[in-house]
């Protein structure tokens, strides 16, 4: 009789001094409770606000929200790819974050993650739902998150060109180069191990000398000053923390992806097959367990400065995004925005489709990973009902094919909260949160 044998999901394949992790394999099905299958966020936001004409306006089909029926909803034309999909889609709408409607139409993006409070001229932002959430699930991969825009870096405050912040709510850069995403996934590094060994090495000695010689700087300080360098040295730890991490995965290859798998010549000049490359990374680095959590801004709400201002151009549309959001209440500037809108989600519904077409454990991918994207404006420069979808995470309790609308007050934190508490993340609430959001659940 042939004997049953299950492997571990990080079984190596060892010889001649060469490791190899294996794929998902059903056999390792034995070994994967459901507590230990990984489960997985990405966050997508965009800027600007959606297409929201009113059910008199002969452009009422491109109402980015769906029409409420007797006793379901119709997604319209903006949202119309994700039917095939809405068994595993619910829609939210009324939400926002109470922090955001004190601020200008062009700031609420640095907080769509953080749902912190800038008082005064104070600008000091809060961890993200990404970062914190890598803080507690990162060390299980090699790499803690992922973090992506079309603009790459940093930004500037309230105008922030990433979606993720430390706890010392310091903009962590995102990448936005597909090659360079790649490269550092799948990419070989160094040519030498001994090499990277010695760089890591080097790095972390001076990280020691500049902590060494901290202390010795810090009583001389004044309170303003102590707090300017104690977060200086919160993000040398941040630095110190990735160098250990390098380090412990140092002997460990990386998983082997083919580069055609991603379209990496592709830049934001071409914004429908850049959009799609990103996507794609992001369901490459969730595949191999590089991370499990993700960040993709499109584009930042700076206006005439993020690349993906250009980004309608791909469907003919003249003017700029920015300028769309500003016409759509004039003349036909519903159909224009919406049709940029539909754009959008179709990029979303190609992403889900993917992860739902992958099986994993005995579902699929998107039944372990939650997928959340929307604006921080409905309108251009409104800051309350959030355009926003939640997809995935069958296997984490969530319960879709939804439209729903909490109301004004319930902040958009308690999204969140109801998210870390499915993942079994730790928490003592979230930002403004005041409980989860008990609709989004199965009883």
């Amino acid at each position: 009789m042939k004997k049953s044998w299950n492997l571990d999901r990080r079984t190596f394949l060892r010889g001649s001094g060469v490791a190899l992790a294996l794929p998902w394999m059903e056999c390792m099905a034995a070994d994967l409770s459901a507590s230990q299958t990984p489960k997985r966020l990405a966050s997508v936001y965009f800027p600007f606000g959606v297409s929201l004409p009113n059910d008199k306006s002969e452009f009422q089909e491109w109402n980015w929200f769906p029409e409420v029926t007797e006793n379901s909803f119709r997604f319209r034309k903006s949202l119309e790819s994700l039917e095939s999909l809405r068994e595993n889609v619910t829609v939210l709408g009324s939400m926002s974050h109470p922090a955001g409607r004190k601020m200008g139409g062009h700031d609420t993006g640095d907080i769509f993650l953080t749902g912190a409070s800038f008082k005064g001229t104070d600008y000091r932002n809060a961890i993200s739902l990404d970062q914190y959430i890598a803080s507690h699930v990162g060390e299980e991969t090699r790499f803690g998150s992922l973090v992506m825009s079309s603009d790459g870096g940093v930004g500037e405050p309230t105008r922030a060109t990433t979606l993720s912040f430390t706890s010392q709510g310091r903009p962590v850069p995102a990448l936005s180069s597909p090659r360079q995403i790649f490269d550092r996934l799948f990419g070989v590094g160094d040519a030498s191990s001994k090499a990277q060994r010695r760089k890591l090495q080097n790095t972390s000695s001076m990280l020691d000398l500049v902590l060494e010689n901290s202390r010795s700087m810090k009583h001389r300080l004044g309170r303003q000053d102590q707090r300017k360098l104690d977060d200086y040295l919160a993000s040398v730890r941040d630095i110190e923390e990735r160098v250990k991490r390098s380090t412990a995965w140092l002997d460990i290859p990386k998983p082997d992806v083919a580069e055609d798998a991603v379209d990496l010549a592709v830049d934001q000049s071409l914004p429908v097959e850049y959009m799609q490359a990103m996507y794609d990374l992001i369901f490459l680095a969730f595949q191999t367990d590089s991370t499990r959590v993700a960040t993709y801004m499109l584009g930042q709400v700076a206006g005439a400065t993020t690349i993906a201002n250009a980004f309608p151009a791909c469907l003919g549309l003249q003017g700029n995004w920015h300028g769309l959001a500003h016409g759509a209440g004039k003349g036909d500037g519903a159909e224009k925005l919406g049709r940029f809108d539909q754009l959008l989600a179709q990029q979303l519904s190609r992403f889900l489709q993917r992860l739902k077409e992958t099986p994993e454990q005995s579902g699929s991918m998107l039944d372990n990973t939650l997928v959340f994207y929307g604006s921080s404006n409905s309108k251009t420069h409104n800051n309350t009902n959030y355009p926003l979808i939640l997809a995935g995470g069958k296997s984490m309790g969530f319960k879709h094919n939804q439209f729903l609308r909490p109301g004004a007050n319930v902040p958009l934190s308690n999204v969140f909260v109801t998210m870390l508490e499915a993942m079994g993340i730790p928490h003592a609430g979230f930002a403004d949160s005041t409980g989860e959001l008990a609709d989004l659940r199965r009883s």
